[in-house]
């Protein structure tokens, strides 16, 4: 079967506003839940990779809401976010104590020594990851609150028929969605 994508070169999608993350994670939750594909459901990209891409600036993000050229950013809820960053704290950890306490068990040191170093490690490995942690939710926070200062968070899901449209607009509006409405716009952009 041919899609309209293939027949026409255009895709259809609807778009919506949220004024929340917590509104945006809930309606993208049902989405999902409702068999939408994640690679269906895209984000404004930050404001930098706006104006690199695009060569101004936007004052309000429903400037950019049918401005195929928008660059995107794949959704991530708000959950993988904080699971992103506690699997990398308790990376670094593993990685500091294996590291740390298997250099002093490799040069003869004793048991002992070894466990406390380990510990060692492991401190210092949870530091790093603390801080790689601090850093990633700060990028999210500032992320969240640059698209929220410039009017709330875009998202789009492409549709494929005139029936999911009418679903996905619905779960858009159902959690307080604004200017939710569905557009064509050339596929691939």
């Amino acid at each position: 079967m041919v899609s309209q994508e293939q027949q026409t070169g255009l895709v259809r999608e609807a778009v919506g506003v949220f004024e929340t993350a917590e509104a945006l994670d809930a309606a993208t939750a049902e989405l999902l839940q409702n068999g939408f594909p994640r690679e269906r459901l895209t984000l404004l990209a930050g404001e930098k990779a706006v104006v690199e891409k695009l060569g101004h600036r936007y004052e309000r993000v429903e400037e950019l809401e049918d401005d195929a050229k928008a660059p995107r950013i794949s959704y991530r809820s708000t959950d993988s976010v904080h699971a992103a960053t506690g699997a990398a704290l308790g990376a670094l950890a593993s990685i500091g104590a294996l590291a740390v306490g298997g250099a002093i068990f490799a040069s003869g040191g004793a048991l002992a020594v070894t466990l406390g170093t380990g510990l060692i490690g492991a401190e210092v490995g949870g530091f790093l990851g603390g801080v790689l942690s601090d850093f990633i939710e700060k990028r999210h926070a500032d992320y969240l609150h640059e698209q929220i200062a410039h009017g709330g968070l875009l998202l789009w899901v492409r549709t494929q028929s005139a029936s999911e449209e009418k679903v996905v607009k619905d779960i858009l509006l159902n959690h307080s969605g604004r200017d939710v409405h569905v557009h064509e716009i050339v596929a691939g952009k």
